[in-house]
């Protein structure tokens, strides 16, 4: 017999009635063509869980969700927004209530109802209606808090601390322990120890290791340092107090929380003079991270070494985090645009987390640093802002100090700019964002460092990292990244409905082009020269043009084997726009063996270095001063999603996505990679018989599946033969199977 008839009657009926309450309840809330699932995911002002202390600034803030897989795609939703828990538990929106908006929009919705005031708390959640007329349920309730109207617009996400165990330890000797943490992260120690009499301890903590020891002398800006912790017999539990450093603590350099206490990168400690044992239950690294999901990304592949270089470039933009804006690293903490514009496409790869480039991206309006180039990374960081979130915010805000820093006052009447004129004036300057104005003005960097004799160090490669650049007037890199600027001018002209602008940034970015490939192009060897009158042509005067689709079809060959000739010859920035523009010209198989290279000018080389994230330079005989925490160093934590995979945004937020794998010579390989609106994950196996694709699409968004060599082969989407025109798939989401047949 059920147990449920061996209960008493009384009983029975209280089951009964709780029961059928929860029906009612749910049909209610789900509606009579209502189905079991929620959406998921909410953002406010792209924060995921505003916790205690995080206050929106932004008094019309933005609201995102995930719509549910089972929905497949969404006609409608109603957004609740309530001023306590017990009216959103009865979904009344007493300072919201949207209504039933038929719409399939479920990023960057505005808030519309009462406006919120500073310190207040509130309670989000969101339902929503699928292609079928189907309800959901509502999401789960997202509380969060408005804070002060002003610069920024945007909101910074919370930090976290992980008290992270060691990996291994040994005594060393009687009174000697040393600690492995497996990885380097910014933090410091603290420690359980009990002792009968005051001690002094030694301790030690560095990011590199000799002989199972901490390197006392690392060498370049490797960190190591030793400090004294006084311990008594009545105290039990002690956390290391390190002193600041001015090399990272000065004016220019972002400040942390003062809760934080001062930090430093390490990965091993060492304590000397302990006179009472000490385990590894005793010890914990405490380690400070930007608000960072785990397991929001994932990558696998028949090749280890790639692997591994994925695994190391994915954790360094995670323990580079710990500033709450991109950072250079710990010589200097300050924000460069280039190495921001590295970070901010790898934090997109990684993890679903856009407050942090948004917030980096206002800095950036204050405080702009000195090289051209970097200059020209502001616009485009502005442009993938836009692409991954669909967001216009920034764009609205800043478009003037942008059309500065686009430099479009520097051109000549070819379109070509210099920063060697008298048009770099100061108040030119000022409209950039400098203050005070920089006597030396603007230079051109191309890459760095720069040849021997610039730096007075005596490097391994005599030229630098700019592979023998011819630095001119007229300088093709930097008009490289001109061009690219007008480009994006042009489209952020068109969202604002400037029309005069975009017919001007139009113009000059055709202009630009034509220019780049009339005067700065050597027709008889077919590939570019470093600038007006160059005799030379480097390595980057040609990636350059190929990551920019600037190389004419008939050219792309001639200038695509010259870049294959030069190998890695530019530094660990310059590898970011190399790959991107190997794999626009089909050199898939060469970007391939370039990421996976075990030479003294790879990533192989950082990790058999014995770091655990990615070095500024490629080696300390390519840069003397170099750190080991550098993000700018991590490419392929963007290059393998967005490349080797190709997984790129179709449209802003990505309502539709473009998937055009290049894989080369893998056999296998899985990857999932975040977006807004949920994750897109992929998997890819060689078979006797051909191909295997496995694509899942995020609810609400279509896709296009494109590979260049199936236009006249057997293809079969989700067992169904199909027509691949132009090399492309329409796929929807959801799961996609694809298969190519071999000829």
């Amino acid at each position: 017999m059920s147990s449920i008839y061996k209960m008493p009657a009384s009983r029975r009926r209280v089951l009964f009635f709780a029961s059928s309450f929860l029906l009612i309840f749910i049909a209610g809330t789900a509606g009579a063509e209502g189905f079991f699932a929620q959406p998921c995911g909410q953002t406010v002002e792209y924060i995921r869980e505003p916790a205690e202390g995080v206050q929106i600034s932004d008094r019309k803030p933005e609201y995102s969700w995930i719509v549910p897989q089972e929905a497949q795609y969404q006609k409608a939703y109603q957004i609740i927004v309530s001023s306590s828990i017990p009216s959103i538990n009865r979904s009344k929106g007493d300072i919201w209530d949207s209504g039933k908006v038929l719409s399939d929009k479920c990023v960057n919705i505005e808030h519309a109802g009462k406006s919120l005031e500073r310190g207040s708390e509130y309670y989000w959640k969101v339902r929503i209606w699928d292609s079928r007329g189907r309800v959901s349920l509502y999401s789960p309730v997202q509380k969060f808090a408005a804070g002060d109207r002003g610069e920024p617009v945007s909101t910074q996400n919370s930090f976290q601390i992980e008290h992270i165990a060691p990996e291994s330890s040994k005594k060393i000797s009687r009174n000697t322990y040393f600690f492995d943490f497996a990885r380097a992260a910014f933090g410091s120690v603290t420690l359980k120890y009990q002792t009968d009499k005051p001690e002094t301890l030694k301790i030690r903590l560095g990011e590199k290791s000799s002989g199972g020891r901490v390197d006392t002398n690392p060498g370049g800006s490797i960190r190591y340092k030793q400090v004294e912790l006084e311990v008594s017999p009545g105290c039990r539990e002690y956390e290391v107090e390190l002193p600041a450093d001015t090399r990272n603590t000065g004016s220019r350099a972002v400040k942390l929380p003062e809760s934080f206490g001062v930090v430093m990168p390490f990965r091993y400690c060492e304590i000397i003079g302990a006179s009472s044992e000490i385990t590894e239950d005793d010890i914990r690294q405490k380690a400070f991270f930007y608000y960072f999901q785990d397991n929001a990304s994932a990558f696998s592949s028949s090749s280890k070494t790639l692997n591994k270089v994925w695994q190391l470039c994915k954790y360094s933009i995670k323990a580079t985090s710990f500033a709450g804006l991109y950072v250079d690293g710990d010589r200097e903490r300050i924000p460069y645009e280039a190495d921001a514009y590295i970070n901010q496409l790898s934090h997109y790869c990684t993890d679903r987390e856009y407050a942090m480039a948004k917030q980096t991206i206002e800095y950036f309006m204050d405080h702009p640093t000195w090289p051209t180039e970097w200059l020209l990374h502001t616009a485009m960081m502005v442009y993938q802002d836009y692409m991954y979130t669909g967001d216009t915010e920034l764009i609205e805000n800043y478009y003037d100090i942008l059309r500065h820093k686009s430099l479009i006052a520097l051109a000549r009447e070819d379109g070509l700019i210099s920063t060697q004129t008298g048009k770099v004036t100061d108040q030119l300057l000022r409209d950039i964002g400098f203050d005070p104005v920089p006597e030396k003005g603007l230079g051109d960097i191309v890459d760095w460092p720069p040849a021997q004799k610039d730096t007075g160090w005596k490097l391994a490669t005599e030229q630098g990292e700019r592979d023998g650049h011819q630095m001119l007037p007229i300088n093709t890199v930097v008009n490289a990244f001109f061009c690219r600027n007008m480009q994006i001018m042009a489209e952020f002209a068109e969202i604002l409905n400037k029309k005069k602008d975009r017919r001007l940034f139009t113009s000059m970015a055709a202009k630009v082009k034509e220019a780049i490939n009339s005067k700065l192009f050597d027709k008889d060897k077919g590939i570019y020269i470093d600038g007006e009158g160059a005799t030379h042509s480097s390595l980057h005067s040609n990636m350059l043009p190929l990551a920019f689709d600037i190389v004419p079809e008939e050219h792309k060959k001639s200038v695509a084997e010259f870049v294959e000739s030069r190998g890695m010859a530019c530094s660990v920035y310059g590898a970011q726009y190399l790959l991107q523009g190997l794999f626009k010209a089909g050199k898939s198989q060469y970007a391939l063996s370039l990421i996976t290279a075990k030479t003294d000018r790879s990533w192989w080389n950082m990790i058999e270095a014995g770091s655990t994230v990615t070095l500024e330079a490629w080696d300390l005989k390519y840069k003397p001063n170099a750190d080991w925490n550098h993000a700018w160093g991590a490419a392929p934590a963007n290059v393998i999603p967005r490349w080797l995979w190709g997984i790129r945004p179709n449209s802003p937020g990505f309502e539709s996505v473009v998937i055009q794998p290049q894989l080369a010579g893998l056999e296998r390989t899985k990857i999932k990679m975040p977006t807004i609106r949920g994750s897109v994950e992929c998997s890819f196996e060689k078979t006797a018989c051909g191909r295997n694709f496995s694509i899942k699409l995020p609810a609400n968004t279509d896709g296009i599946f494109r590979l260049d060599d199936i236009e006249n082969k057997a293809v079969f989407l989700s067992g169904k033969e199909i027509k691949a025109e132009k090399g492309a798939v329409e796929i929807s989401a959801g799961k996609n199977e694809i298969t190519i047949k071999n000829d």
